[in-house]
């Protein structure tokens, strides 16, 4: 199977999860779950959010930022992956000069 993600509608959502500024994505989705390419944009972040039924793993395409994951602060830098467990709390914030970009798996359990 292929995605191809030139094909995707790109889509930006002011304030994410109650979060600062906004994020464009491009997003496929089915009932195992979700990969999404998203760029967060220069001073955003997602707020804060709890993965209640899947994983959430994120690999920094490039750029800087932060995940705050349970209350514990992690740096992301390019080539890092963060993992949110399913049953957790994470925000991740753009702490960088650039868009940061990452590509997210969302596996449902």
């Amino acid at each position: 199977m292929i995605i191809d993600f030139n094909s995707l509608r790109e889509i930006t959502v002011p304030a994410m999860n109650n979060g600062k500024s906004k994020i464009s994505s491009k997003m496929f989705m089915d009932n195992s779950g979700k990969i999404i390419s998203c760029r967060i944009h220069v001073g955003a972040s997602t707020g804060t959010h709890r993965h209640e039924t899947s994983d959430d793993i994120s690999f920094v395409i490039s750029g800087n930022g932060k995940a705050i994951c349970d209350g514990e602060e992690e740096e992301l830098t390019e080539g890092v992956c963060h993992i949110c467990r399913k049953g957790s709390s994470h925000s991740i914030i753009n702490t960088g000069n650039e868009e940061l970009v990452l590509l997210t798996v969302v596996s449902e359990k």
